[in-house]
C-alpha cells in the first residue's frame, strides 16, 4: 500500500462535499485531476469506497472507517510537524477561524501582529456567510468566529472587539424615488437589522444581493439605496460615491465579537491568540478604528 497524505486529504474533502465537483472547487484543483488522485487511491483498496447515488457521492461503510483513519493520520502528522518547534521554545500550530463577509475589514488587524510574533503559527481564516460561520463553529471545526450577531442555539463564549455601525447609504446625497431597497439575502446580520428597521413601514420594491460587496457596488451603480456597515465603505465615502443618509433610528450599532464554544478545550495556539486579543484589543482599536468609534 503506498497512499500519500495528500490522497487522505483529497478523500476527507469528498466524504465532507460529498460531490466531487465541490470538493475540487474546494482545494483549487480541477475536477479530472481531483477525480484521477482518488482512482489512484481507490486502486489500494480491494473494496469500494465511495458509492454514487444521484449526484452525491456517499462513503460505503469500509470508507467511512477508511475516513476515520485518515482524519487521525493526519492529526498525528501535523503533530509531528510542529513538535520539533515546541522543543526549540516556539509557539507553533494551527490557529483556524470563520468570519462573516463584513469582517474581513476587521480581522485582519486583530491578526497581522500576532501572526508577525509567532511564525511557527499556521493560519486558517474562513471569510464567509452567517451560515457557513456558524455551521463551522457548530460542528467544532474552527477555533473561533467572527460575528456581528450572536448565533441562536450554541452555547457560546464571547469576547467583544468593537463596535459595528450600520448607516443608510445612497449615491446621492438624497434619497432618489422609486429606487428599490437592496438587501442581503436571508440570514445575514445585515439583512436581519434592514429587516427590523423597516418592519411595519410601507412596503418598497426591492433588490436581494449575496453579499455586502456586491450590495454596495449596487448602491454606488445607482440601482438603488441600502443599510451597510460603515466599516466596509469608509473609502467610498471619502471618494464621495456613496452618501450617508441621515434616517431616525440609525445608525443600528451592533458589535464585532470573537465567540468559540463554550466549555472548548482551546489550543496552546488559539489559547495564546485569546490572551493576545484581550490585552492588545484597546491599541488595536485606537490604532486602526479610532474613526468609527
Amino acid at each position: 500500500m503506498n497512499f500519500t497524505l495528500h490522497q487522505l486529504q483529497l478523500f476527507l474533502e469528498i466524504a465532507k462535499h460529498q460531490n466531487i465537483t465541490k470538493a475540487a472547487e474546494k482545494l483549487y484543483m480541477t475536477q479530472p485531476a481531483l477525480s484521477i488522485q482518488m482512482k489512484n487511491f481507490q486502486a489500494q483498496f480491494d473494496i469500494a469506497l465511495t458509492e454514487r447515488i444521484g449526484k452525491k457521492i456517499h462513503l460505503t461503510d469500509f470508507g467511512k472507517s477508511i475516513a476515520d483513519i485518515a482524519e487521525n493520520i493526519l492529526k498525528e502528522a501535523d503533530s509531528l510537524k510542529y513538535k520539533a518547534r515546541d522543543y526549540e521554545g516556539l509557539l507553533a500550530g494551527k490557529l483556524k477561524i470563520s468570519s462573516v463577509s463584513t469582517g474581513k475589514y476587521v480581522m485582519p488587524y486583530f491578526l497581522s501582529k500576532f501572526i508577525h510574533k509567532y511564525p511557527g503559527i499556521d493560519l486558517t481564516l474562513d471569510v464567509s456567510n452567517k451560515q457557513t460561520v456558524t455551521k463551522n463553529l457548530h460542528n467544532n471545526e474552527v477555533d473561533f468566529a467572527l460575528v456581528s450577531v450572536l448565533p441562536d442555539k450554541l452555547d457560546l463564549e464571547e469576547e467583544k472587539l468593537l463596535e459595528n455601525k450600520l448607516y443608510l447609504v445612497s449615491d446621492s446625497q438624497k434619497i432618489m424615488k422609486g429606487r428599490p431597497l437592496i438587501y442581503r439575502e436571508e440570514g445575514s446580520a445585515t439583512r436581519s437589522a434592514m429587516d427590523k428597521y423597516f418592519a411595519g413601514r410601507a412596503k418598497r420594491k426591492s433588490i436581494e444581493l449575496t453579499s455586502n460587496e456586491a450590495v454596495k457596488q449596487a448602491v454606488i451603480a445607482g440601482l438603488g439605496y441600502s443599510i451597510l456597515p460603515l466599516i466596509g465603505i469608509k473609502r467610498e465615502l471619502s471618494l464621495g460615491e456613496l452618501h450617508i443618509i441621515p434616517s431616525k433610528g440609525l445608525p443600528i450599532t451592533t458589535y464585532w465579537r470573537l465567540i468559540w464554544l463554550k466549555n472548548k478545550k482551546l489550543s496552546p495556539v488559539a489559547a495564546a491568540y485569546l490572551e493576545y486579543v484581550k490585552s492588545e484589543k484597546s491599541k488595536i482599536i485606537e490604532k486602526y478604528f479610532a474613526s468609527d468609534e
